[in-house]
């Protein structure tokens, strides 16, 4: 992982089922993508299915916020990387961005804090040490990037004074 780029990690189209009244990209649908996302996301670190069954570890949703910044139709290819903003022993604050196919520009992104779970609990546990070796590594090759545009963003109304 020498890379400094975020990392390509899910590839996917737009499905006929996918696709709202509007002809758009329903918006469950693309927490769907970003969900296969996270998924390819927990393979790469080392907890993929084997690993998930036999150590009795996964990885669990706490937090998501997503930002649908452009439509995207029926048929279209789209590539969702990753990045790892930060971590600690037992969890992962992620984020990602998807693109329309080979686009510079984002479609959606949608941040994330991920934990890791000891199934037969179930409780959050420390990653074990290869697990959290391959995190080490893939945030050490995140950390000279690009500011995280949306990352950080609260959701709500400005405050208009009364006066």
């Amino acid at each position: 992982m020498s890379t400094h780029s975020p990392l390509a990690i899910h590839h996917d189209t737009v499905r006929p089922e996918w696709v709202d009244y509007n002809g758009h990209l329903r918006d469950a649908f693309y927490v769907l993508i970003f969900s296969f996302a996270s998924d390819a996301l927990t393979d790469f670190i080392g907890l993929d299915e084997t690993a998930r069954k036999t150590r009795r570890r996964s990885i669990y949703t706490l937090e998501a916020h997503v930002n649908y910044l452009r439509e995207i139709k029926e048929g279209v290819q789209v590539r969702v990387d990753v990045r790892v903003l930060a971590y600690d022993a037992k969890r992962l604050h992620v984020y990602f961005e998807m693109f329309k196919h080979d686009a510079p520009e984002p479609i959606a992104v949608s941040e994330q804090l991920l934990a890791h779970v000891d199934t037969s609990g179930p409780k959050t546990v420390p990653f074990d040490p290869d697990v959290r070796a391959r995190i080490e590594a893939l945030a050490a090759s995140h950390a000279a990037l690009r500011n995280a545009h949306y990352a950080g963003r609260v959701i709500g109304l400005p405050v208009r004074s009364t006066k």
